[in-house]
């Protein structure tokens, strides 16, 4: 049913030029920050090495950006304030390419249009400037001005002409919030140039040029802007394939923030948050960021200009590539590689099997040091043992005896320095039959033995797939496991992911799947168990931060399900060979849910807690 007119139909007509200035205005000007980013764009565009913004009352009082480039000429400034008016692009190829930050035109006749706009500018060798006022989009002729180098634009009173629109203008607080974020974002991409922006008498970013000959001007202006501790706990990226290009930092998971308010991405020196960038950083940190949390990273992506459509979004924020999934993988590809260094203490050189020149794991441990180490081979043995028969025993120590110090003594000969030295140490003993507790050089280290033990696992399984050669061992008898009807069928639908982890199944009844085949790791495992286990994880979207495939999706499971338990006693030797394992396997700081896997209690801190020194 059609809606009654509210009046009668008006003729068809052209609208007058303030009305469609205004109705333009509203997609380029959204609120203070907007204008803040066209401005200070311009001055980016006319090659500013220094940029002051001024604010008041949030924006709406007041905006002024003072730059110290190209300027404007005199007889510009007018053309300068009408629409689609531009110097930076001339023709369709132009288009094709823009390396500028602005190029529609838009911007500056928006501004004049809601606000009492003046912009005064100068030339280089012009022993003169230029002004011009406008009052909601009402021009005043060109006026002269004192000599000057550089343009000053004061856009006042932001949407005084539509109350409307200044309804939706959030509060001083929140306005300048938006701004403060939007200039950390360009200053960021330009760390060549200098920016100061101030809210009144309060000075809220101060990021100086660098110095000459700096070495690292980006890594200077990061820790400007975003501070030291950001780069402290990131890691440095730089790829290159082709026409493509990436350089920067991303944050270490284990830095990972509850809110996505340290996610910074360039291309070509263009702030953007594209969704296709934005989705594969995200899933480069598959399975090693803990759930409900967020990366920080800064990111510069540089590309042919031909190959990527800047004119996709009105503010420029979301681009349009030529070949998005070339540039998607790309990205993705260059931060799991670097997220795959993320070993105890960053061993990004370590090789991905044990060094064979490593200290052996000792008698009975050559089950759990090869890559078919599966929990079902680990020995019930005492949770604490020495590794001398001489040595204290300290579950058959006698409370009722006095302190055996000959037995304490005879401890001392049994610390490796080699394997003492090594990033995660010495196995010492267990602790609540959760943490192996192991002795470095300088402190102590704590593994959290089932998430270590899933990520080597895991990571075993993932390189088997990759190459084809997944293990699988077929049962000496086939094992029939029961399941609800709607389980077997979401099993039966996945059945190739199944078949390529080493699983041959098949339907038996309705509810009822036979087993003939089971991966090699877990033949000692109860297959029933981790069958139904893994069914009901995967049909839940547990594993869903595996983003490449159900096939990862259930290696993920699988090595969550088989890994070693709570409560599971463990030799030295074994949790010798489980340190050694963690120290050569890709991503072993975090477990495949984003848990951290271990953490490190140094001397200096042991010093503080029992006040040695003091």
């Amino acid at each position: 049913m059609r809606p009654a007119a509210s009046g009668p139909c008006m003729p068809i007509r052209i609208l007058p030029d303030e009305l469609v200035d205004q109705i333009a205005a509203g997609e380029v000007i959204e609120r203070p920050a907007s204008v803040v980013k066209e401005l200070v764009e311009n001055s980016l565009d006319a090659g500013a090495r220094r940029i002051q913004i001024d604010v008041e009352q949030g924006g709406i009082g007041l905006i002024r950006v003072r730059d110290d480039g190209s300027g404007i000429l005199a007889s510009e400034l007018a053309v300068a304030l009408s629409r689609h008016a531009t110097s930076k692009i001339s023709s369709q190829d132009d288009l094709a390419g823009v390396v500028t930050l602005g190029f529609r035109g838009e911007a500056l006749p928006s501004m004049a249009s809601v606000s009492r706009f003046r912009i005064i500018s100068g030339v280089r060798g012009d022993d003169r400037g230029a002004e011009i006022v406008a009052e909601g989009g009402t021009l005043s002729p060109v006026a002269p001005a004192a000599p000057m180098t550089g343009t000053t634009v004061e856009v006042r009173d932001l949407f005084y002409n539509i109350p409307a629109r200044r309804k939706f203008v959030r509060s001083v607080a929140t306005e300048i919030g938006a701004i403060l974020r939007l200039v950390e974002r360009l200053a960021l991409a330009r760390p060549e140039v200098a920016f100061r922006l101030r809210h009144g008498e309060r000075t809220l970013l101060e990021a100086g040029a660098p110095a000459s000959g700096a070495s690292d001007a980006r890594a200077a202006r990061i820790d400007a802007v975003l501070g030291r501790e950001f780069r402290e706990h990131a890691l440095p990226l730089a790829q290159a394939a082709g026409p493509i290009a990436v350089s920067g930092w991303i944050g270490a998971p284990t830095a990972a923030r509850a809110r996505a308010d340290l996610q910074f991405c360039f291309v070509n020196g263009r702030p953007v948050r594209d969704r296709l960038l934005m989705n594969a950083v995200r899933l480069g940190y598959r399975d090693v960021l803990y759930h409900g949390r967020h990366p920080g990273y800064v990111l510069d992506l540089a590309i042919d200009p031909t190959l990527v459509d800047v004119n996709a979004h009105p503010q420029k924020l979301e681009l349009r590539f030529r070949d998005s999934r070339q540039v998607h993988d790309f990205l993705f590809r260059a931060v799991e590689r670097a997220l795959a260094a993320t070993r105890p203490l960053g061993l990004a050189s370590a090789a991905a099997v044990p060094d064979p020149d490593a200290p052996g794991p000792g008698p009975g441990a050559s089950a759990v040091a090869g890559a078919d180490w599966n929990a079902s081979r680990f020995e019930s043995r005492l949770v604490v043992m020495p590794r001398r028969a001489d040595s204290l025993r300290v579950a058959e120590a006698d409370p009722r005896a006095g302190f055996d110090w000959r037995a304490l003594r005879s401890t001392e000969s049994v610390l490796d320095p080699e394997l003492a030295e090594r990033p995660l140490g010495r196995a010492l003993a267990q602790l609540h039959g959760i943490y192996v507790l192991a002795e470095t050089s300088d402190g102590l280290i704590l593994v959290d033995m089932h998430a270590a033990h899933e990520r080597v696992l895991y990571e075993q399984m993932k390189r088997s797939l990759d190459a084809g050669s997944m293990p699988s061992q077929r049962l000496l008898a086939p094992l029939s496991v029961a399941l609800r009807p709607h389980e077997v069928d979401h099993v039966l639908e996945h059945q190739a992911e199944w078949e390529a982890a080493g699983f041959e199944l098949e339907r038996l009844s309705p509810s009822e799947l036979v087993v003939r085949s089971v991966p090699a790791a877990l033949a000692r495992e109860d297959i029933a168990a981790l069958l139904r286990a893994a069914v009901e994880d995967m049909e839940n979207g547990d594993g869903r931060h595996h983003l490449d495939g159900a096939a990862h999706r259930l290696l993920g499971t699988l090595a969550c399900r088989s890994a070693i338990r709570a409560h599971r006693s463990l030799s030295l030797a074994e949790m010798d060979a489980l340190l050694r394992q963690m120290e050569a396997t890709d991503r072993a700081d975090q477990c495949n849910h984003g848990r951290p896997t271990w953490a490190r209690i140094g001397l200096a801190e042991l010093d503080r807690l029992f006040l040695r020194g003091r």
